[in-house]
């Protein structure tokens, strides 16, 4: 679904907690996140903590969204 909207000229940011599935589908903006049961998030964490960590995680994928790509990229930390 990435690359077909993707097409359209609209950008997209796919967020995922296992990269290989998102490089083989073909995404070409890819931010990792946490685990497969909590992809934007940490409940063993305290409130506080998750908050920023989430702030984070949607802070990379804006900062993803308005970056260029002629090829698949990893927005690692």
């Amino acid at each position: 679904m990435v690359k077909e909207i993707e097409k359209t000229g609209i950008p997209v940011v796919h967020m995922c907690t296992v990269v290989p599935i998102s490089l083989t589908v073909g995404a070409n903006r890819i931010v990792p996140t946490i685990a497969i049961p909590h992809p934007l998030g940490n409940p063993e964490m305290n409130p506080e903590d998750e908050r920023k960590l989430r702030r984070r995680l949607v802070d990379k994928a804006l900062k993803a969204l308005t970056t260029p790509v002629s090829a698949q990229t990893v927005f690692e930390d």
